[in-house]
């Protein structure tokens, strides 16, 4: 009877593992997907609401700030109320707001949609992580976060390619209505098939008061870093750092911080593995973008075409990135880490020689390489994360991940139109100005470049991660 009872409870146990890992494969794949397939169709969108450079920017990085601001508060609010109710009602918002962005009547009507889908997407990259952690034991949980993080990988690889199709066959906001019967499966799976929940902070009092500060500290440093050089853009800039030195002080003083500062101050692999995040994604994030513009301007592809070229390094990421994950398991994840993010500088300083009369199959060749050094880097150093923190705290350690890949986005996307600004001013991309921008993007490359070797040192310093 006994046997019968613990078997039963074992093949319960499997069912939900791969239920979970289904899910939070399915969730994960929704966001990048749908960055990517966006960053396609950019040129498009320009040409309809006759937008500048500088304002197409800020359909991408008006959802990662948003995102970035909501993901730490909604990630300590799921470890409190429930991670798998948050991601439930993230795949219902992000679903409704896909609707609203292919409905926008303006540029910033899209901007404003975009906020709220990001919200959805908070609460849906918050906990997708946590719960895959909840579930998966540490023997095998380099194998789950590779499977997790392939499938972000996989978004990142159809996004191109189906962006570009869609966009020249529907137009782009047929990209955002793509993504909707997907969001609705994943509710419709979780919600038959998931009974538990994971709630280990439950009691806690949530901290309103410091996720109110960091919001604010966050939007004042993206949007005045996207404003640099310019006196508003450092004034900005200025207030930012003075309202995080609240936000810190008030997190040390209170029981229960939206930000436990502790964290950073007692867990080495932990804040080092994080710091060298945010330095990647600072540093990678805007390579699409640029490349996304270069190909469609300077190179005169279609969308469709600069889809097939983009998918290059998002399919290497997909391949590699389930063994790389499980190799952390038996390797320590600094060591395979900081070798992909080696790899990562040696692509973008190649990068940095791009020109009018660089070759497709160089670009594409590099892209290659770029996707496998990523690969090496991203899951080990996902599983250093979350293998560093008590089950209490798993929430928590997802949402700051996940914040410190949003901010570093932003960031690239911020170099990226700082640079812009700086070259090209208020200018649309024409023929006549095809130099500057071709100036601006190696320019770019070289400051990607730099920050990526800087980020290796943050990647070696972690440590030894405790098996």
């Amino acid at each position: 009877m006994n046997m019968a009872k613990e078997n039963h409870e074992e093949l319960n146990l499997r069912l939900e593992k791969r239920i979970v890992l289904a899910v939070a494969c399915l969730g994960s794949f929704l966001t990048p997907f749908m960055g990517s397939a966006i960053n396609v169709a950019l040129p498009a969108i320009g040409k309809e609401f006759n937008a500048a450079a500088v304002v197409l920017g800020w359909v991408a990085t008006a959802y990662l700030l948003a995102a970035a601001v909501f993901l730490l508060p909604i990630g300590k609010l799921s470890d409190i109320w429930g991670r798998k109710r948050v991601f439930l009602i993230g795949l219902l918002i992000f679903s409704f707001a896909s609707v609203l962005c292919a409905l926008s009547p303006s540029i910033s009507a899209l901007i404003l949609f975009r906020i709220i889908q990001a919200v959805g997407s908070a609460m849906i990259f918050s906990t997708a992580v946590a719960i895959v952690t909840s579930v998966f034991p540490i023997g095998e949980r380099g194998w789950a976060m590779g499977i997790t993080v392939a499938s972000v990988y996989i978004g990142l690889s159809l996004g191109p390619f189906a962006g570009g199709f869609l966009t020249g066959l529907l137009g782009w906001r047929s990209i955002f209505l793509f993504t909707v019967p997907l969001g609705l499966a994943a509710f419709i799976l979780v919600f038959k098939n998931i009974r538990r929940e994971w709630a280990d902070a439950r009691g806690e009092a949530f901290d309103a008061a410091g996720s109110v500060l960091y919001g604010i500290s966050l939007t004042l440093l993206m949007i005045g870093f996207s404003r640099l050089p310019s006196a508003m853009g450092i004034l900005l800039t200025i207030a930012s750092a003075v309202m995080f030195a609240l936000f810190v002080r008030y997190e040390s003083s209170i029981d229960f911080p939206v930000m436990d500062i502790r964290i950073f101050k007692a867990n080495r692999v932990f804040t080092f593995s994080n710091m060298a995040a945010l330095v990647h994604y600072s540093a990678t994030f805007g390579v699409s973008f640029l490349l996304s513009l270069y190909l469609q301007y300077i190179k005169g592809l279609t969308p469709q075409q600069t889809g097939v070229i983009l998918v290059a390094q998002p399919v290497m990421m997909a391949l590699f990135s389930p063994m790389m994950g499980r190799l952390s398991d038996k390797i320590q994840p600094r060591i395979v880490a900081s070798t992909g993010m080696g790899m990562t500088t040696i692509s973008l300083f190649i990068f940095f020689f791009l020109g009018s009369t660089t070759s497709i199959p160089v670009i594409t060749a590099n892209l290659l390489f770029l996707g496998l050094g990523y690969s090496l880097f991203s899951s080990p150093n996902t599983n250093a994360v979350m293998s560093s923190v008590e089950k209490k705290l798993l929430g928590v350690a997802s949402a700051t991940l996940g914040t410190m890949r949003l901010v570093g986005q932003v960031f690239s996307m911020g170099i990226a139109m700082m640079l812009f600004a700086l070259f090209l001013g208020g200018q649309k991309i024409n023929p006549t100005n095809h130099d500057l921008f071709i100036q601006s993007t190696r320019f770019a490359f070289l400051i990607f470049a730099i920050l990526c070797t800087v980020g290796i040192f943050f990647s070696l310093a972690r440590g030894s991660m405790r098996r």
